[in-house]
Formats: structure tokens, sequence, C-alpha cells
């Protein structure tokens, strides 16, 4: 079937991360709906969240260069971190969805539906 293959390796591995990162940070916002801060991820988090999918399992696309394309074609905002704690590392840059980045992910998805 086409559709069982739009999910699967047979789909522009690049691309398809860019929509696996959307659903993810399109997710947290909606979850989070109110709490501001925690409507963006750190990398790490979402790192842990597509662990299983499969363009990033199989090493064919690397999530932070992924993400830093969405970000540099406004998909995706980058939230400067925190306050720097008095001792420790700086807390990581949070990454958010835009309005632009939900459009993509709306016509992805609305494309991927598509009888072809």
């Amino acid at each position: 079937m086409e559709s069982a293959m739009a999910s699967g390796p047979a789909t522009d591995p690049v691309r398809a991360t860019f929509v696996a990162i959307l659903q993810q940070l399109n997710r947290a916002e909606s979850v989070h709906e109110g709490r501001v801060h925690d409507q963006a991820l750190p990398l790490q988090d979402l790192a842990y969240s597509l662990r299983d999918f499969w363009a990033i399992e199989e090493r064919r696309v690397q999530l932070p260069t992924a993400l830093g394309l969405l970000v540099r074609n406004g998909l995706v905002r980058a939230e400067a971190p925190g306050p720097r704690p008095a001792r420790g590392a700086a807390p990581p840059a949070r990454y958010r969805i835009t309005a632009e980045g939900k459009q993509f992910l709306i016509e992805s998805v609305a494309k991927s539906d598509r009888i072809q």
C-alpha cells in the first residue's frame, strides 16, 4: 500500500524528519497550552522522543542538522536559554514551532493523506 510506505523508508528521510520534529513541537505546544516555558523543547527532549524514528535510528539524518535547517527557514524558533545558574552549565536552548512551521506541517500531512 502506498500510505504505509509514506511513513517508512520509501519516504524522503530529510522531509520525513522535518515533519516528525514539527509534530513533536506542535504536540508540546498543544499539551502545555498556557505554560509558555513548557511549550518549547530542548534538543535532548526532541532527541529522546525521536530516538526510534526510522531516519534518525538508521542515521540517515542528524537531528541537530535538521533542526538547524528548520530554524534557518523560519519553521522553528530557537529560544535563548534562561539565566545561567551560579554553578554548572548553562541551560540548553529550547525550540518552538512557528506559525510557518504549523502551516508546513498541515500541508505535509494533507499531501501524505491524498490518494496518489
